[in-house]
């Protein structure tokens, strides 16, 4: 693998950049791999390349029905933040959140994760109550916060509007100013160039049409490509995640929704922090490039299409203007949708199914994408050892049995 440094920049560009080297191969699959990872996102891409890494298990394939990074890792709004309430979900999205904060060190790939700050806006008592909660939850898990009153949020966001006289007066904020955003495509490119270089087989155009299964067990998956064998599987498929358990004969507790997102035009920079709000359910940042990108909740309808509903750009909009009324006039470039896969406690699923062999990464709903790396990381732990890695236990799909619910729609509740 071609390391990455000014000095290599330098004798490239002597060149004019046109020896550079492919940054994955396109291999012809195997007959057989040790693990397959189905999903090409930053999630999957992830869990082979920790495999790889951390465990020495190399002879992986990751199988992608399109093009790596194509599906949600590429459809999102690029948030990065841990300040959940909950011990168990709080843990897993620290641990997310310190290997953001080495990960372009690691992977030797700039992911361009820019720390500048996540600001939840609290626009009723209620909740002002709710964040002094959280914040207090994420002091005792040792994850920084604060709480901001009127005076100090305006003079974070000089752009918001804190005047008495808006429809949702701005009352305060929780902070967290670890958070911040990351170049979602830059995170899939990393981890695939990565894992490629420690062996990993990264399969595009390669759809999963089956199971291959026998007395219970799973030993591979029928493909487009033909019949590849492997004793475990792990499927992380964001919003198709239903579809591959059906395909296995398992039901997982989930719903596919539409998630929208939005850009504007480029602008100067004007605002250099994120801002998101329960209340009027929009949140917004600035990208490097200039773009505003913008985001609310998912359409309320269940469905496959990358599309979404023009009432919930709508709906959007009309919270970005509430609390920034000098964008009302700002164009807006282009809009996407992705597939979310929500759960009845808005929390994730790591776990082992009855299929032995057969393990699930899904249900990350509108949150997945501030979780990668971590994700990731329990994911591969959990798959080579066969048994889920201490911080994956709580989001085991049996907990929907015993009903040891981990309730993360206050934290998560506006799809970021």
């Amino acid at each position: 693998m071609q390391h990455y440094s000014g000095l290599s920049l330098l004798r490239h560009g002597l060149n004019h950049h046109e020896n550079w080297p492919r940054m994955w191969r396109n291999p012809v699959p195997k007959k057989a791999y040790d693990v397959i990872i189905i999903g090409g996102g930053g999630h999957g891409l992830g869990t082979a390349y920790y495999l790889a890494k951390e465990f020495g298990i190399t002879n992986v394939a990751v199988v992608e029905k399109g093009w790596l990074g194509g599906g949600n890792t590429a459809r999102n709004t690029t948030i990065v933040r841990s300040n959940y309430l909950w011990d168990e979900a709080a843990a897993l999205f620290e641990h997310s959140m310190k290997l953001w904060e080495g990960l372009s060190q690691d992977l030797n790939y700039n992911v361009m994760f820019s720390q500048r700050g996540v600001l939840n806006l609290g626009h009723t008592l209620q909740d002002m109550r709710d964040i002094r909660r959280r914040v207090n939850a994420n002091r005792l898990n040792g994850i920084d916060g604060e709480v901001l009153d009127a005076r100090q949020v305006q003079d974070l966001v000089p752009m918001l509007d804190c005047s008495k006289n808006a429809r949702y007066p701005v009352l305060g904020a929780s902070w967290q100013p670890r958070g911040g955003v990351a170049r979602h495509d830059a995170v899939a490119w990393g981890f695939a160039r990565a894992a490629d270089a420690l062996g990993v087989d990264i399969l595009q155009q390669t759809e999963v049409t089956g199971f291959m299964m026998r007395d219970g067990q799973v030993y591979g998956v029928h493909t487009t490509r033909g019949d590849i064998e492997a004793r475990t599987v792990g499927c992380v498929a964001a919003g198709n995640s239903g579809v591959l358990a059906g395909m296995a004969g398992l039901k997982l507790p989930l719903e596919s929704h539409p998630l929208q997102a939005l850009v504007s035009e480029p602008l100067k920079p004007v605002l250099d922090t994120v801002v998101m709000s329960n209340h009027v359910h929009g949140y917004i940042s600035q990208s490097d490039k200039g773009d505003l990108v913008i985001g609310a909740g998912i359409d309320g309808y269940n469905g496959y299409g990358q599309r979404g509903s023009y009432s919930t750009i709508e709906h959007t909009l009309q919270a970005i203007v509430e609390m920034f009324p000098a964008f009302s006039r700002v164009r807006m470039n282009r809009q996407w949708g992705g597939i979310v896969d929500t759960t009845p406690d808005a929390s994730p699923i790591l776990s082992a199914t009855k299929v032995k062999g057969l393990w699930f990464n899904c249900g990350w709903g509108t949150g997945g994408f501030k979780a990668t790396p971590g994700s990731a990381h329990v994911f591969a732990a959990s798959l080579a050892a066969g048994k889920p890695h201490p911080l994956a236990a709580p989001f085991s799909i049996d907990r929907f049995n015993t009903g040891a619910l981990v309730d993360e729609h206050g934290a998560a509740g506006v799809a970021h």
